[in-house]
């Protein structure tokens, strides 16, 4: 009788990379049971908006025969947002001059309840370069949180994790150490890094310009464990400035989530959907900056989206 057993339970050759045991486990926790249905009403609701959004020239932040910049709003799907900008050219065009329509493409991607800028370009040549230098981390990105939480002990702080997400379910923060293994579903967890900086709380504070941000090279944490999160402490309001060195999905939601300062709204993240008895219809995340080299005069380039309603009434109690 042969030794051989087909027993998934007992690790072999063939299955030890198969098995449960042998996987990373995720440090955030899943998504709250309340987040589906308010998600599925938000995604409702977006479409609805989607379908009806326009773009007027005071949405440009930014345009020259390469480049457009534009300010999404909240609550709007980027594909709508782009599709606006192509109707708004066309329509634009001059009467009676045939010219080729630009080869627009969408340079960067926002979630749906994230506002502020996003790049599209207006060839294949500049779209490639963009996405090389996006790729290559020579895009410095620049965004606005308002969250709810303690307040952090820190002025300034970088986190670096993992990231991923199993067939079908959630992105969630792993240990650093996890980078590169495999997850259920054939997946992999890869690095994400983002530095914070403590703008105001309760709206007391001194807000500075994105420019002169500059990380804590002191103060990094470096994600192994959960993270010790205490529920019952008293919250207060804290804006926070968040500069992503990867692009990953969800990045500066799950990191706020790890280091205990959700964004409000956020409820796929533990973020609060009511706050002094008003709810919220997004998170309140704003791209606020970029910066980088132009693709093709190679000269410095800064746009800035102006501030959400948001932002500007806490930044209105200093």
């Amino acid at each position: 009788m042969s030794d051989h057993t087909d027993d998934p339970t007992k690790p072999t050759s063939q299955n030890a990379f198969q098995t449960p045991q042998n996987y990373p486990v995720p440090l955030s926790p899943p998504l709250p049971s309340m987040s589906k249905d308010i998600e599925l009403s938000r995604a409702i609701s977006a479409s609805s908006k989607s379908s009806l959004h326009s773009i007027s020239r005071r949405d440009f932040v930014y345009e020259d025969e390469w480049l457009i910049a534009v300010n999404k709003p909240q609550g709007v799907y980027c594909e709508s947002v782009f599709d606006s900008v192509r109707k708004f050219l066309s329509d634009s065009a001059e009467p009676g001059i045939e010219a080729s329509p630009p080869e627009l493409h969408l340079a960067n991607r926002l979630d749906r309840d994230t506002s502020g800028l996003m790049l599209i370009t207006k060839s294949h040549k500049v779209a490639a370069k963009l996405v090389k230098a996006f790729a290559t981390h020579r895009v410095t990105k620049t965004y606005i949180a308002l969250c709810i939480g303690s307040v952090p002990k820190w002025e300034k702080i970088t986190i670096q994790s993992g990231h991923g997400r199993s067939k079908f379910g959630a992105w969630r923060v792993y240990a650093a150490s996890d980078v590169g293994r495999t997850l259920p579903g054939g997946s992999v967890v890869r690095d994400m890094e983002t530095s914070f900086e403590l703008l105001s709380v309760n709206g007391q504070g001194i807000f500075k310009e994105p420019s002169e941000f500059k990380k804590d090279e002191g103060n990094v944490i470096v994600v192994e464990e959960r993270a010790e999160i205490y529920t019952d402490i008293e919250k207060d309001e804290i804006l926070v400035r968040a500069c992503p060195k990867s692009g990953r999905s969800h990045q500066i939601r799950l990191h706020c989530q790890y280091l205990g300062i959700s964004i409000r709204g956020d409820v796929k993240y533990e973020g609060l959907y009511e706050w002094k008895g008003r709810t919220y219809d997004g998170h309140e995340l704003h791209a606020e900056s970029l910066s980088f080299e132009h693709p093709i005069t190679g000269l410095p380039l800064l746009f800035q989206a102006p501030l959400p309603s948001w932002a500007s009434e806490v930044l209105q109690q200093q």
